[in-house]
């Protein structure tokens, strides 16, 4: 698969610190077990490349990159440790055409529209926001972002768990870096159980799923008719009525004017992002119903106590 498809379906890419190589794998298998199989091993630190070669030979689903990579001799021995893209703080137009020319994916630092242009004038569709709070924030991506329209962005630098939804509700944001689930205190202690719990937990601020409708189904449109006027003799929930159904009050409930998906009918889930939700699944194992498939709906294939349930973009 494509590396950047990659990053975009994974959503969160922790940027990681590590002084000790001996942490790197039971590092790694705490963020995959947490939901987030991505790592930007950062080069400030000498155990860096090891830590890189351990992750790639030991966590094969783990997409690792290299970060604050500032020369070529760091990009050559993060290549050759196996990572799959690099990253560095700022935009040097050498450092970035000697990776690009690698044939490796490089995300330089980009904090202006001059380096953000000249990021693609070397070919570059994404490129990373950083520090990201400090420069503007997503307030700041949104108003460059018109003149830009192929360009997309990594923001790192102040992302946490609180705005993190503030930058991947804009569709120009390929994913966002971040420390929070990672933090050094964490790593030096081999706590990969809070890393692994603050990891599953940006995970869920990130997908956000709700309950968004029960689905009943009825046999004909008779049927679902006497069930509508029953909500409302009950509840006082108004019908919105369809070609196939009705929905009930603030749409918490749809009734089918025909049997459809699931033996009793269907439960909604909705989530912030509906992409990477049902990559986020299918990684997991978990299979999707072809048809129907749209860029709103996504139905698992197997049911649930005889109800179907499908994912929804919220």
């Amino acid at each position: 698969m494509d590396v950047l498809q990659r990053i975009y379906e994974i959503g969160i890419v922790p940027v990681i610190a590590i002084d000790d190589a001996d942490k790197a794998v039971p590092l790694a298998k705490a963020l995959v077990r947490g939901g987030l199989p991505a790592a930007e091993v950062t080069f400030r630190t000498a155990a860096a490349e090891e830590a890189i070669r351990r992750i790639v030979a030991e966590v094969p689903e783990m997409l690792v990159g290299a970060g604050t990579v500032l020369t070529k001799e760091q990009a050559d021995r993060a290549i050759d440790a196996g990572v799959q893209f690099i990253v560095s703080p700022g935009f040097n137009p050498e450092i970035t055409k000697y990776v690009v020319d690698k044939g490796m994916l490089m995300m330089p630092g980009t904090a202006t529209p001059g380096e953000m242009e000249q990021a693609m004038s070397m070919g570059l569709s994404v490129v990373k926001f950083f520090p990201a709070e400090q420069n503007g924030g997503i307030a700041k991506l949104k108003a460059v972002a018109g003149p830009y329209q192929n360009l997309r962005w990594m923001p790192t630098g102040g992302v946490n768990e609180k705005n993190l939804l503030d930058y991947l509700k804009f569709n120009k944001i390929i994913a966002c870096g971040g420390t929070w689930m990672v933090k050094k205190d964490l790593i030096e202690a081999e706590n990969w159980d809070e890393i692994e719990r603050l990891t599953r937990q940006a995970v869920q601020t990130m997908f956000g799923f709700k309950l968004a409708h029960v689905g009943i189904n009825t046999e004909n449109a008779e049927e679902a008719k006497k069930a509508a006027d029953m909500f409302t003799t009950l509840f006082g929930f108004a019908p919105k009525e369809g070609p196939t159904n009705y929905f009930m009050g603030n749409n918490e409930v749809e009734i089918m004017k025909m049997p459809f998906h699931g033996k009793l009918g269907h439960i909604a889930i909705s989530t912030n992002t509906l992409p990477r939700a049902v990559a986020y699944f299918k990684a997991r194992g978990f299979k999707f119903r072809e048809d129907p498939f749209s860029d709103t709906v996504a139905y698992f294939e197997d049911e649930i106590a005889g109800f179907a349930v499908h994912l929804t973009q919220r």
